[in-house]
């Protein structure tokens, strides 16, 4: 027999598990507005982060960003309408759990198998916190939504280490995944992102936005504004949100998320959103300050309704 897990609920009640498209919208609003903040390497902003940005341009007419790395692209047509410094590659933190997640669903892994939380997960590199307790045990498909939705690391620990041979073999499969998909300038050393040496440079990140974007579950579980956790021991509930304060609540249209954050790499961001009607990908590194990479993201969007134009032509920007 399996042992227990804890049970999830998404939204602010335990009743139901399914829920209609509308009921979960409803009920992740209420969410977002109650629940508490994440553990993670990269915590959710806090206030009105959705509020629109004033767009000022640059001398090519396109949107002035504060972050070092950007890409814009037009996930439709692969076209690139802004970048910059787009071939540089740096720390990506947590837009490692991406990955992570695609090489589990690759794996064909039993999403309903118990893993369980160990001292192995514990984070010794930033030593950052983690409200899942050691000895806990989660479905597999659990610890992936915590990952993606919360950052959380010692889900992605967990994931990684409950791969077929093990982290090592878990890491070469991350690379050889990067390397399919054409990410040139992409390395993993972990499945969380804590360590530094998880680099790749914005263009890259947007193949593995498009790529991800592919999948159902990375999809719903990026987007996810929040979820309660009943540990089956204490019965104690935990409330985990969206580490992107625009999934949270904004009028934003995302259909894929996440943030990322380690010292070395500055506050990132990886989104598809639609656009003036269309999929864009947004690719945000090294943004500074602490809302930078949520401004940036809405001068983007303004930058590009005031001109849909730029949705039907390449257009670059260094």
């Amino acid at each position: 027999m399996l042992p227990q897990s804890p049970s999830f609920c998404y939204g602010v009640g335990c009743l139901v598990r399914i829920l209609t498209p509308v009921q979960r919208f409803l009920a992740l609003f209420v969410a977002a507005a109650f629940c508490a903040s994440v553990q993670a390497a990269d915590k959710p902003a806090k206030g009105r982060a959705h509020k629109a940005a004033a767009v000022e341009l640059n001398e090519d007419g396109g949107p002035l960003l504060k972050s070092t790395g950007v890409l814009v692209m037009d996930a439709s047509s692969g076209q690139t309408l802004y970048s910059k410094n787009a071939d540089q590659a740096t720390p990506i933190a947590s837009i490692t759990k991406l990955m992570t997640a695609m090489v589990v669903l690759d794996a064909k892994l039993a999403l309903d198998e118990a893993v369980q939380i160990t001292n192995e997960d514990i984070d010794l590199i930033k030593n950052t916190k983690s409200r899942l307790p050691i000895g806990s045990h989660f479905r597999r498909d659990d610890l992936m939504r915590l990952a993606l939705m919360a950052s959380d690391n010692r889900a992605a620990s967990a994931l990684g280490r409950n791969y077929p041979g093990g982290i090592l073999a878990f890491v070469d499969a991350m690379n050889a995944k990067a390397t399919v998909l054409g990410m040139s300038a992409t390395h993993f050393v972990d499945s969380s992102g804590l360590a530094p040496g998880n680099v790749s440079n914005p263009s890259d990140l947007g193949k593995l936005a498009a790529a991800a974007a592919k999948y159902d579950l990375i999809r719903e579980y990026t987007t996810t504004g929040a979820v309660d956790v009943t540990l089956p021991d204490s019965k104690r509930k935990l409330s985990f949100v969206n580490t992107n304060s625009l999934v949270r609540g904004s009028d934003w249209q995302i259909g894929l998320s996440k943030t990322g954050y380690i010292n070395e790499s500055g506050k990132c961001l990886v989104m598809q959103a639609i656009i003036a009607n269309q999929p864009v990908v947004i690719v945000l590194l090294d943004s500074w300050g602490k809302l930078t990479r949520v401004a940036d993201a809405q001068r983007i969007r303004k930058w590009l309704e005031k001109n849909p134009s730029k949705l039907a032509a390449q257009f670059r920007s260094g």
